[in-house]
């Protein structure tokens, strides 16, 4: 077959496949369009999870009437200046209208700020009509309707409409946290709306944001994260280590203000939180980054999701360490949907926090009792033994004669288990004073508003934990030297890698030099490895060398051990402990970072305020 020239509807439907994915990459690409025209008011419509319908209306700087056709037109942008590494908005690649008016009905109207009247131009599956004039308030309405009927394939793809919509509702959301100011609704034909108002550019308006999409409960279980090196900044905030979800659908990041799903960034949250954090479980997390556009890259794919940065190990170690200080200098902190889940197991059947009254989610005590009359003891199946007419028991149960069986004033728990009454500073403290400990593994203290059940064997296992880190890292890992010299046969540039990396291998135990062209000789391993697979072991560094310029690998094998051993050597459940050793126990996790989960991320107490307990009993 010949080689020919591609028609202009062909090349833009070959466009379209990298760029139009789904409904929601149509409103991703709409919605940056209009932020990118200085939008305050985003309005988007859809209907048939966005197949059959979406519309994006807002109150921009508009098209001027001599530029819409240009504005469809293949290549063609107004983002974009003389260098390609010099990018300032979310758009520039002049792609998403042509690929969207090659695959469905695109029309698109507009006015700008000065002009009298609005103009309309329209693209039916790559046919452009021409250039007339329409009603509108300033700003621009794109309308685009049956997506992909001109590439019917590539409908058998396409999800479900309720799948469809929740990419889209995220897609909003996540363009929506890095833009507090403007306002974003959502409409779709099951008359489900999302409405985020307008905040503020400010740290505090833009937590109010990520409160509106991720829920209120977000500001009170997060950290703020405010650190910079080397030119690069980084804030936001992430989730404290009790606080999690079941996937990582709510770590949000951005670079320069744009969304992205970096796999370095995404290994970088796992990294720092990876000795808090259960194995399945994740963070949530809202992280900015802001460096010159210079050094990032975010031409690398059509969707601008990716992006490639100059010096991707300092970004990583930003991340890594800015997460792992912000952890350690908030201090011990339980999560407040624990409380929440503790009050859902007293009562079964009702939601934490749904009702101001009775802990059953019924009537209350108070008014059930009004309305039966009040008590009466010659009715009630309940009544005492035996009663005169004058309603005074009989035969020893008044009060009179029930007082020669008066013992006195009980005896409180706490003499009973040999407490001192807690002081005033006890009580103000974080996890307050010891007062009980039950079932030999739980010990039960009180602040001045709350009640605090820790688990002594996982809290112990995490301060051991971190005393054997500490002394871990604070010295050069003992090393045992092998009778042989393990070879190991790599690419050569792994082999480089490692080599350049061999005095920091070395602090952690791993002697290894060059033998040759394409190889590495290990002499010495970490003591605390024991007998290992010295030819994974190195394989795996030199991948994650590769690909992040860090040697975590190593450190996380090493870090596991400790943990193993600190589990091992922790106070086990069983163990009766004085109210000293209680009392001391609180104190030491008071001071030391991340002992709010074991080392396996299962919180390592909950806390449940006074005002949750009046509620139970129907209290409040």
């Amino acid at each position: 077959m010949p080689i020919r020239q591609l028609s202009e509807t062909m090349i833009n439907q070959i466009a379209a496949g990298e760029v139009i994915e789904r409904p929601a990459s149509v409103v991703k690409e709409l919605v940056e369009n209009a932020l990118d025209a200085g939008a305050s008011r985003v309005e988007i419509v859809t209907a048939g999870g966005g197949l059959n319908l979406i519309r994006v209306t807002d109150d921009g700087s508009g098209i001027p009437e001599q530029e819409l056709a240009l504005a469809i037109a293949r290549h063609c942008t107004s983002k974009l200046s003389d260098s390609i590494h010099d990018i300032r908005s979310l758009g520039f690649r002049g792609e998403a209208l042509p690929s969207i008016g090659s695959v469905a009905r695109l029309s698109i109207r507009s006015r700008t700020a000065g002009g009298d009247s609005a103009a309309e131009i329209g693209i039916d599956g790559g046919r452009v009509s021409a250039v007339k004039p329409a009603a509108a308030n300033r700003g621009t309405t794109v309308e685009v309707r049956d997506l992909f009927f001109a590439t019917p394939a590539r409908l058998k793809f396409m999800k479900g409409e309720r799948a469809e919509s929740s990419a889209t509702s995220d897609v909003v959301k996540r363009i929506a946290i890095a833009f507090p100011a403007v306002r974003f609704t959502l409409a779709g034909a099951d008359r489900s709306t999302l409405e985020l108002p307008a905040t503020s550019d400010t740290p505090e308006g833009r937590l109010a944001r990520v409160a509106q999409v991720m829920g209120k409960d977000f500001p009170d279980n997060a950290i703020a994260i405010d650190a910079a090196r080397e030119g690069v900044h980084l804030a936001g905030h992430v989730s404290i280590p009790s606080y999690t979800r079941a996937n990582a659908l709510q770590q949000y990041a951005y670079v320069n203000g744009r969304p992205v799903r970096d796999k370095l960034i995404a290994g970088a949250i796992r990294g720092a939180f990876a000795d808090v954090l259960p194995r399945d479980r994740h963070a949530v997390t809202v992280l900015f980054l802001s460096l010159d556009p210079s050094t990032v890259d975010v031409n690398v794919h059509p969707a601008k999701a990716d992006v490639r940065f100059r010096d991707p190990g300092l970004v990583r170690g930003l991340i890594v360490g800015a997460i792992r200080e912000a952890l350690a200098g908030a201090g011990i902190r339980a999560a407040t949907t624990g409380a929440a889940g503790m009050m859902a197991a007293f009562r079964p059947g009702a939601a934490p926090h749904s009702h101001p009254g009775p802990a059953n989610g019924h009537r209350s005590y108070e008014a059930a009792y009004r309305a039966s009359g009040g008590f009466d003891p010659l009715r009630s199946a309940q009544r005492p033994l035996d009663m005169d007419e004058a309603r005074t028991p009989r035969n020893g149960f008044a009060e009179n004669e029930q007082a020669a069986f008066d013992t006195g004033p009980l005896a409180s728990a706490d003499v009973r288990a040999g407490m001192a009454e807690p002081t005033e500073a006890l009580l103000g403290m974080v996890l307050g004073a010891a007062r009980a400990q039950v079932h030999e593994n739980y010990i039960v203290a009180q602040t001045r508003d709350s009640l605090v059940i820790v688990d002594q064997h996982a809290a112990h296992e995490r301060l051991v934990y971190e005393a054997l880190k500490n002394a871990l890292h604070s010295r050069a890992v003992p090393s045992q030297m092998l009778l042989l010299p393990e070879i190991v046969d790599l690419p050569e540039e792994d082999a480089e890698r490692l080599a350049m990396h061999s005095e920091t291998l070395a602090k952690f135990g791993l002697g290894l030099e060059r033998f040759g062209p394409g190889a590495v000789a290990v002499r010495e391993t970490p003591s605390m490895l024991g007998e290992t697979n010295v030819q994974q072991l190195v394989r795996d560094l030199a991948d994650e060398i590769a690909d992040n310029d860090t040697v975590e690998t190593l450190k996380d094998r090493l870090d596991r051990i400790a943990a193993t051993m600190a589990c091992h050597g922790s106070v086990r459940s069983g163990r009766l402990l004085k109210a000293e050793e209680m009392n001391a126990l609180l104190r030491q996790m008071e001071a030391t970072p991340g002992s709010g989960t074991c080392n396996h991320g299962r919180p390592t107490y909950i806390e449940l305020k006074l005002a949750d307990i009046e509620r139970l009993f129907g209290r409040r």
